[in-house]
């Protein structure tokens, strides 16, 4: 919903907004209005200066003592702005005299037809010498005709300190401070007005600043709103979050969001605190009006959730009116399901007797069926086609209306739609990488073992996940006890390559969790799930090997996911589940449940089959069993290790972005990705680099017996692109030497200066070629010892 359209409510706590007449005693109106009324010939006559006495005051009855408010002369301006009646869409504001329509800048601009006076409501708010003394409904915004008068007249006589001109009603608050300007002007000359407290405004010598103990920032940091790069360095148009201190806005970015979102809704982007965030926005000049969130106030905005579902599901409707027909206290009145609400049924085509009598559709009963409750009771009763009359309408088919959801997963859905979107996952593991600090953890990592060193590393008492992570290479067999140092995010992948080919994961492509007692035992599931998350926020490669299930299990939880065949990696299982879903009368399938008692009695999916139709159920109850129940402890300690750093609570909010990180595999690199990836470092020869884009084409042409990923290992150590970039940036550098060195530490890629295409290609395949084959031989070593 457009800005424009969006109300701007005056910003009250409780009851009316009155300035208080302390924050006019020592301030710029004070001594500028008796000033001028000095120099006028005198004080208290119908000028607007104030009188040099109490007595005074009590005397005039056009003047008001202290006790009461400002002291302002009721006479009315002689001129209040310049346009004519009649042109009410060209009016000028009577205090800036600009005729400008912008809310977001100097809030809504309200004319009032009787008396003929435009004002812009943050010109009205902010002028020094006025309050509200009226109802909401009188005057502008309980600002009286007369008082705004007065103030007007009270301006005319104060020039602005900027533009020059006359109408400055707003005063720097500051001691001694005697500069007074209009309030478009201040908004240029990055004046700072305060909307709470006493409405004070501050100019540009004396407005209020954000402090920071020390710059430590390197680097350009996003604007969390808009997300373009701004220097991380106070300054009037770049605000920082008081809670997160990583967290870098735009002023402009952060008055637009406060007008969007109201008072209700305004809060840090990264942390959502709202109470210290918005006190510190305040007092840095953003107004939060004391409204509800735009997209609260679009009109039928939610109708859709207050739609009453009415239409029948059943496979054999029995209306002759249609599924859609619906006559209240009838036979034909349409029963939703208890549980979801989505689905429908006649009572007619359901044999349900009356409205008071249960009904749910097939898929929740399925999943009432499975729940704890319903496996226990059904030790006792056992049902049979028949007492049961509606067999046949609860295990139908589903409505081929719209692909069917669980009730958990329509919540979900729901909730995303109506108050997410879409995003990258760069820019989500961006933010996620805010939470490092430049604190440093070293991890010394014996490549022989680099599982057990790196679980040494993580369960350390003093190891932050948080922290900035350094990694050493060590070797025992070294007695001079000698490290390297070494990629972080070469270190990462290594250990995700370990993690995929781990016994906690089973399957081939697309893995499941895996039942493995001796890992639940050591809690290694807790840390495979914390050295994913870790990984992944500070830089570690994709994933790309998690089944479509376990990621939903992840998202919309195990009750909420179907299980498919493909996830069950034990052959015998699969067979069993095949034969049940291949049977092609009752005696087939009692015969495999017979062949299969003992296992079924044993995981609890023994039951009682009086229909062929009961296989689909079995089935389903095995894969269920087998893929979600089996390993629920494991799941449980895995999610668990998955909400370091916050990683599970965006995967669960983004789950489309994290969706292609986590089930597939990263996208094949080309010749104009790595070209893109890497920057030139100055001062580079021109010669060399045409080399290497042409060398880069021939590895894309498969003229070379170098890959891409090749390529890039040697450089980074990283066979892919990471889903949080790489850093630093990876860049190249030509010298004058006669092989390529690859920097892994700092991502550079120094390339030799030949005289020749083909020899720079001959180097570069020989080079890459064997430091790979070096590195696997050595890795392969360590292992076989």
């Amino acid at each position: 919903m457009g800005l424009l359209a969006v109300g701007f409510a005056a910003p009250r706590k409780k009851g009316k907004v009155t300035r208080p007449f302390w924050n006019f005693c020592p301030t710029r109106l004070e001594r500028d209005t008796a000033r001028e009324g000095t120099q006028a010939g005198g004080v208290g006559e119908g000028e607007a200066g104030f009188p040099q006495s109490m007595e005074a005051r009590s005397q005039d009855p056009g003047i008001m003592t202290r006790a009461e408010g400002r002291c302002l002369t009721t006479e009315p301006p002689s001129k209040m702005n310049e346009n004519k009646p009649g042109a009410s869409q060209n009016l000028a504001c009577v205090f800036c005299r600009k005729n400008d329509d912008c809310p977001n800048k100097y809030g809504e601009k309200k004319t009032n037809e009787k008396w003929n006076l435009t004002v812009h409501y943050y010109c009205l708010l902010m002028s020094s010498g006025i309050w509200q003394r009226g109802k909401e409904e009188e005057g502008v915004y309980g600002f009286l005709i007369e008082d705004i008068r007065k103030e007007v007249n009270r301006a005319s006589k104060l020039k602005c300190c900027i533009c020059k001109k006359t109408g400055a009603s707003i005063g720097c608050v500051a001691p001694r401070c005697k500069r007074s300007y209009h309030f478009p002007c201040g908004l240029q000359r990055e004046c700072i007005f305060q909307f709470t407290g006493n409405f004070a405004s501050f100019c540009w010598k004396h407005r209020p600043v954000q402090i920071i103990s020390s710059n430590n920032y390197r680097d350009s940091l996003p604007c969390t709103i808009c997300l373009e790069f701004i220097e991380p360095i106070p300054t009037y148009s770049i605000l920082r979050s008081p809670c997160c201190k990583n967290a870098w806005f735009h002023r402009d970015c952060l008055q637009v969001q406060a007008i969007n979102a109201g008072v209700f809704f305004f809060r840090c982007t990264i942390c959502n605190n709202s109470d210290i965030f918005q006190k510190e926005m305040l007092r840095m000049g953003i107004h939060i009006p004391e409204k509800d969130a735009s997209w609260e106030l679009e009109e039928n905005a939610y109708q859709e959730l207050l739609q009453h579902y009415e239409h029948c599901d059943v496979r054999r409707c029995r209306c002759k009116e249609g599924r859609d027909y619906n006559a209240p206290d009838s036979k034909w009145e349409i029963k939703r399901c208890q549980c979801c609400g989505s689905s429908g049924t006649h009572l007619a085509c359901s044999s349900l007797r009356s409205w008071e009598q249960n009904w749910e559709c097939l898929e929740c009963r399925g999943i009432l069926y499975n729940s704890e409750d319903f496996q226990k009771a059904k030790k006792h009763t056992l049902p049979n086609t028949n007492s049961v009359g509606i067999t046949d309408c609860l295990l139908e088919e589903s409505s081929p209306k719209l692909p069917r959801q669980s009730p958990g997963a329509q919540h979900k859905d729901l909730l995303r739609q109506g108050s997410k979107f879409r995003r990258d996952v760069s820019t989500i593991m961006m933010e996620l990488g805010f939470q490092i600090k430049k604190k440093t953890k070293r991890l010394w990592i014996n490549k022989a073992n680099i599982w057990n060193s790196a679980l040494d590393g993580f369960r350390n008492q003093n190891f932050n996940p948080s922290y900035t992570i350094e990694v050493a290479y060590i070797n025992e067999n070294d007695n001079f006890g000698r490290e390297h140092p070494g990629s972080k995010q070469e270190f990462l992948s290594l250990l995700m390559q370990h993690l995929e080919n781990s016994p906690i994961f089973e399957g081939s492509l697309s893995k499941n969790l895996s039942l493995n007692s001796q890992a639940l035992k050591e809690n290694l599931y807790y840390e495979a799930g914390k050295i994913l998350a870790i990984s992944l926020v500070h830089g570690g490669p994709s994933p790309g090997f998690f089944s479509k299930t376990l990621f939903n299990c992840l998202v919309y939880g195990p009750e909420n996911t179907q299980p498919i065949l493909d996830d069950v990696s034990d052959f015998d299982v699969a067979q069993i589940i095949i034969r049940v879903n291949t049977a092609t009368n009752v005696a087939d399938l009692n015969s495999v449940v017979n062949e299969c008692y003992n296992y079924l009695e044993l995981i609890g999916c023994l039951r009682l089959i009086t229909s062929l139709s009961d296989k689909y159920m079995l089935a389903k109850d095995i894969l269920v069993y087998h893929v979600i129940k089996r390993v629920q402890a494991p799941f449980e300690s895995f999610k668990q290790g998955l909400k370091t750093l916050g990683v599970l609570e965006k995967i669960q909010t983004y789950p489309e972005a994290f969706y292609s990180i986590f089930c597939h595999k990263p996208e094949n690199l080309s010749a104009k990705i790595l070209s893109d990836l890497f920057t030139v470092r100055t001062l580079s020869d021109v010669q060399a680099l045409g080399f290497w884009n042409s060398y880069l084409q021939a590895v894309e042409d498969g003229k070379s017996a170098i890959t891409m990923e090749d390529i890039l290992i040697f450089a980074t150590g990283c066979s892919s692109i990471p889903p949080a970039g790489f850093k630093p940036t990876p860049s190249i550098e030509c010298l004058h030497m006669d092989f390529p060195i690859g920097n892994k530490c700092n991502n550079c890629l120094a390339l030799p200066i030949t005289n020749t295409y083909q020899e720079f290609q001959e180097n570069m395949d020989f080079a890459i070629r064997n430091t790979l084959r070096l590195e696997k031989e050595e890795s392969s070593h360590y292992i076989g010892h």
